[in-house]
């Protein structure tokens, strides 16, 4: 009688523990919502008149700003 075996993916082995994410779920979660936020404010801002570094300067001040912020909301 013969057995079936899983076939298991090119380039692991059974004896290794699966790699750790790169980043956990919370700074992904963080972080995305941060370039979300900072997309916006610089799409708004250069629909104000304002000129593009003026929209690109207000996006990533805007993101870097919301990220402690954002950290302490998410859980």
């Amino acid at each position: 009688m013969t057995t079936t075996q899983t076939p298991q993916p090119a380039g692991s082995s059974p004896e290794q523990p699966p790699a750790p994410p790169f980043l956990s779920l919370h700074t992904t979660v963080v972080l995305l919502a941060a370039v979300v936020i900072g997309l916006v404010m610089g799409f708004l801002t250069a629909r104000t008149g304002a000129p593009v570094a003026a929209a690109v300067l207000a996006g990533l001040t805007s993101s870097g700003a919301s990220v402690p912020v954002l950290r302490g909301l998410i859980r």
